[in-house]
């Protein structure tokens, strides 16, 4: 896949344009859900309680990864900055600290799987089978996530550079082998000792460290924009502050799920560890939805940057629309899928006939949120690439906390399950209202008045002469 120049972002047409920046992201974010679900899949074959363990974990899962691309966002945008500019020597040290405050940021979680683990789910539940699971999964998840950060770090490098393509072979491998690893490890197949839950952490930490070394080999490889230093690195705290600047705000955007997801999952926890269970399946199911989304939002973020600076209304307008076109088809689609097929999704992590009473309600009332999520989440992707991102930021805040998480509480009240799940569409609503009317001010503001420049930089029409002037 050829790299692109930063003149197409202004010329190539533009339903080409979204697809070329967006699909390889989208098929990156794509496979990473896989992640979430495989591990799922395979553990829900051992008891409901073992699911509802790892649904318990999300929470320190998102975090991580919240911390591994918020680092990756920071990292690159210093990067890819430098190289702009044709400093190859500041370009080199944004990726060799951005390398340093990962295995930084390892120790941290090395030191939560090591004296916190217990603490964490004896917090939430006092269900020993539950505590003994989540134990068993987060210590070594936790306490090896060197490979998971790792694999963020050095993907990003590779992103920052526009070898794109490679991390679609570094996380598609991780991905299969993942889902190779787990019925093996997990039930003892072909001589292996069946090690459930334990086993499950076992093949994601393998498939990470593969991933995490494919993508280092592939940077040695094919990486000509960048010296890399090992021997002899000191950090420079200048690089690190100005990567930290950038990726603080969206290590706090992610961590919002982590935080949701542990508040939520305690409200569930009121009712049954079969809810906990059920939401654990719908968050990852979702991930094939949402992440698609995502993917295109990273496509759409450097095209309408760009045409922003070009004053190029016409373009940006129609980079935004085509985008949120696709956006709403997507999760259209998800939404059908959700209604039409619950059950045999929930079958997929071997639902009880509990978790099937409670599951499919849970589905088919969530999924009718997941259109207004979709233009919600592109919205604010547009207010970041045109330099409001704290609108872009209310608008997750307000999706996933200010709203979702008192109206859940007060709808669990009721003491029906099911009506906790209408807090999603509540706070959806509220979200697309709120982004709808920041748009109607960002466009008045900053899109609008971009028509005027536009009209200046176009010649004037040279009027014909009439024929009775002579």
């Amino acid at each position: 896949m050829k790299n692109m120049s930063s003149e197409e972002l202004g010329k190539m047409p533009m339903n080409r344009l979204v697809l070329t920046l967006s699909v390889p992201m989208m098929i990156s974010m794509f496979i990473q859900s896989l992640y979430n679900v495989v591990d799922s899949m395979f553990v829900a074959q051992i008891s409901e309680e073992a699911l509802a363990a790892l649904s318990l974990v999300f929470p320190i899962q998102m975090l991580m990864v919240a911390i591994g691309i918020g680092t990756g966002v920071g990292m690159n945008a210093e990067l890819s900055k430098r190289l702009g500019e044709g400093d190859r020597k500041l370009a080199s040290a944004a990726a060799n600290n951005g390398v340093f405050l990962t295995f930084m940021h390892y120790g941290l979680f090395l030191l939560f799987g090591m004296f916190l683990v217990r603490p964490f789910f004896e917090m939430q539940t006092d269900n020993p089978e539950i505590i003994r699971y989540g134990m068993e999964y987060t210590v070594l998840i936790t306490t090896l996530s060197i490979g998971k950060l790792m694999q963020f770090t050095y993907e990003r490098i590779l992103q920052a550079t526009g070898r794109t393509f490679y991390t679609m072979i570094t996380q598609g491998t991780g991905a299969i082998l993942n889902i190779i690893l787990d019925p093996i490890l997990i039930f003892g197949w072909i001589g292996v000792p069946a090690l459930g839950v334990y086993g499950a952490a076992i093949a994601t930490i393998i498939a990470q460290v593969t991933s995490a070394t494919l993508a280092i080999i592939i940077n040695s490889k094919v990486n000509s924009d960048i010296d890399m230093q090992y021997k002899g690195f000191r950090p420079d705290f200048a690089v690190i502050k100005r990567i930290y600047s950038v990726g603080i705000p969206s290590m706090v955007m992610t961590s919002i799920t982590s935080l949701v997801t542990l508040l939520f999952n305690n409200i569930l926890l009121q009712f049954t560890s079969t809810a906990t269970a059920v939401y654990g399946v719908y968050i990852r199911l979702q991930g094939f939805i949402f992440m698609p989304v995502f993917g295109l939002n990273n496509g759409m973020i450097p095209i309408v940057s760009y045409n922003l600076g070009a004053k190029n209304k016409e373009r940006m307008t129609l980079a935004i629309k085509i985008c949120l076109a696709y956006g709403v088809g997507i999760m259209l689609t998800g939404t059908i899928l959700f209604q039409i097929f619950p059950e045999q999704l929930l079958l997929l992590f071997n639902a009880s006939d509990e978790m099937m009473n409670i599951g499919v309600a849970a589905l088919r009332i969530i999924s009718l949120s997941f259109v207004f999520a979709g233009i919600s989440i592109m919205l604010g992707t547009v207010f970041q690439s045109v330099g409001n991102a704290m609108l872009g930021l209310w608008v997750q805040v307000i999706r996933q906390l200010v709203v979702l998480v008192p109206a859940a509480y007060a709808l669990s009240l009721s003491g029906d399950v099911n009506m906790v799940w209408w807090s999603k569409l509540i706070s959806e609503t509220v979200a697309l209202i709120f982004a709808l009317l920041a748009m109607r001010y960002v466009y008045a503001k900053k899109i609008e008045p971009m028509a005027d420049l536009e009209q200046k930089k176009r010649p004037l029409k040279k009027q014909p002469v009439p024929n009775n002037v002579k």
